[in-house]
C-alpha cells in the first residue's frame, strides 16, 4: 500500500506540474478564469504577438493555449515569459 501511495504522488506531482508553471504568472493573463489563454488575452499583455504567433503556440490548434502549450512555448522563446507579482 506504500508503494501505492508514493506512486500516487509521483503521478500527482508530474500532472501538475504546467499548472504550477502556468499560475507563477500566465494565470495572470487569464482574464476570464477559464484556465486558456485566448490570442486576446494574450495580445492584451503582449500587443506585438501576432494572431499568426498565437497561432504557432497553439498546438492543439483549439484556438486557446493550455498550461502545457503556455510552458513550451515560453521554453522555445515564442512567447515572453509571463510578467510576475515580484
Amino acid at each position: 500500500m506504500t508503494q501505492l501511495k508514493k506512486l500516487t504522488a509521483i503521478a500527482l506531482t508530474t500532472l501538475c506540474v504546467p499548472v504550477y508553471a502556468m499560475g507563477s504568472g500566465a494565470a495572470e493573463l487569464d482574464a476570464n478564469g477559464d484556465g486558456l489563454l485566448s490570442v486576446t488575452e494574450v495580445q492584451a499583455v503582449y500587443p506585438d504577438v501576432t494572431a499568426e504567433q498565437f497561432s504557432a503556440m497553439d498546438l492543439n490548434a483549439d484556438g486557446a493555449l493550455d498550461d502545457s502549450e503556455v510552458v513550451a512555448a515560453e521554453e522555445a522563446g515564442v512567447m515572453p515569459v509571463a510578467p510576475t507579482d515580484g
